[in-house]
């Protein structure tokens, strides 16, 4: 798969999560950061796509640990939640 169509998928998954608050704060994310994300960042996210909604929302608010495979720099700074944009 070419890094092109990766980021595009990556993309819709990313904004195709089933409920608008998981697609805001998993949309914007992705669209804030990946332009800067190496390899292991891409399959980092890659990975966090494939859980539930709900978890990585729980997560990202704090309201339930982290699991080990996604702490680090990239969850804290998905955990900062200052990506998301509300459109209006």
């Amino acid at each position: 798969m070419s890094d092109t169509s990766r980021i595009k998928r990556l993309k819709f998954r990313a904004w195709h999560r089933g409920t608008r608050e998981a697609d805001y704060m998993i949309g914007c994310f992705f669209d804030h950061h990946h332009a800067n994300w190496s390899e292991a960042e891409l399959a980092w996210f890659e990975a966090l796509l494939d859980e539930e909604d709900v978890e990585i929302m729980a997560w990202a608010l704090g309201t339930m640990p982290v699991p080990e495979k996604y702490a680090g720099a990239q969850m804290d700074a998905f955990r900062k939640l200052d990506f998301v944009e509300i459109p209006r």
